[in-house]
């Protein structure tokens, strides 16, 4: 048990340094707001302390490679940001709805791992943060690059409707293949993470839950080629199916408005001169961050399936 303590209290220091200085890094930088700073805290400090460095170092790879994208081609996307509920600095609501999912199936595959329990448990849930974390970032890559495409966005119920770029539910095939690629790169760094794992405990082919400290700190189970390879299919299929989903209720249930200033719908109930749009439809409760969420928790749901296909 002292040993157990001693794990999760570095792991948690770890965590809480780590996901410190990315935060004030991201926030000079204007990729983050004072809020989410406050909530790449809480969750890099839960998803490192409880979980372990490998979905650590992945919200890492997501949070880097999004607010990378976030900042490409900034002044081409300017006309349809004013189409979206919040600016380019994602607050607490937004660090939530992307890593939240992620960080309580990290942790529930963290607990289990330390109470001993079977390696099964432990992969599935591992498996559903990295689908959870793939979702976030495959929707990310085709919200910041999908805007960028030459040819109008097709609505996602209504594939022969083209609507404005920037709109909820309308997709181009640009932006699926960035989803694509950005669920993979979540993949990529989990097989990267877990080759870096092998090296630190000085094995070859297989991790052994009563193995080297470095194990027990990155929290791997016992994980050959093939799981892992399994692991990078499903969070490839989980990603691009929260993907999907994200667009599938942007186009049916998320809240949207009708700006009469600007005359185009928007995502905002409220404009930033205080002034109060139209409410068109959608769930009022249903707003970005809920889409984001919800997505999110339907992606880790998909890739744990997969997973569980592969492996059996």
């Amino acid at each position: 048990m002292n040993q157990t303590v001693a794990i999760i209290s570095i792991r948690l220091i770890a965590g809480l340094a780590i996901s410190a200085a990315i935060g004030l890094l991201a926030y000079r930088r204007k990729s983050l707001s004072r809020s989410g700073v406050a909530g790449a805290v809480i969750t890099g400090t839960l998803i490192f302390g409880l979980s372990g460095f490998t979905c650590g170092l992945l919200l890492v790879a997501f949070f880097i490679t999004s607010s990378a994208l976030s900042h490409y081609k900034a002044r081409h996307k300017e006309g349809v940001a004013v189409m979206f509920d919040k600016g380019g600095q994602r607050d607490l609501g937004q660090a939530l709805a992307n890593g939240g999912a992620a960080t309580v199936f990290g942790v529930c595959g963290g607990i289990a791992m330390l109470a001993q329990a079977q390696d099964a448990v432990s992969m599935l849930c591992v498996a559903a943060a990295v689908g959870a974390l793939a979702s976030a970032n495959a929707d990310t890559w085709a919200t910041e690059l999908g805007v960028l495409s030459t040819t109008a966005p097709r609505l996602i119920t209504n594939p022969r409707r083209t609507v404005e770029a920037g709109t909820s539910g309308g997709i181009t095939v640009t932006g699926t293949l960035a989803a694509a690629i950005g669920a993979l790169v979540i993949g990529l760094a989990y097989l990267i993470v877990w080759l870096l794992t092998l090296v630190l405990s000085g094995q070859i082919t297989t991790l052994t839950t009563s193995g080297t400290v470095s194990m027990v700190l990155f929290n791997t189970a016992s994980t050959t080629l093939i799981t892992s390879l399994g692991l990078l299919v499903s969070a490839i299929i989980g990603g691009l199916a929260g993907s999907l989903l994200d667009s599938l209720l942007g186009a049916t249930l998320q809240v949207m408005y009708y700006s009469d200033q600007r005359n185009k719908p928007t995502e905002r109930k409220i404009e930033r001169n205080g002034s109060s749009n139209r409410y068109v439809r959608g769930w009022r409760w249903m707003n970005n961050d809920w889409v984001n969420f919800i997505s999110t928790v339907g992606g880790a749901v998909v890739s744990a399936l997969v997973f569980v296909i592969i492996a059996a």
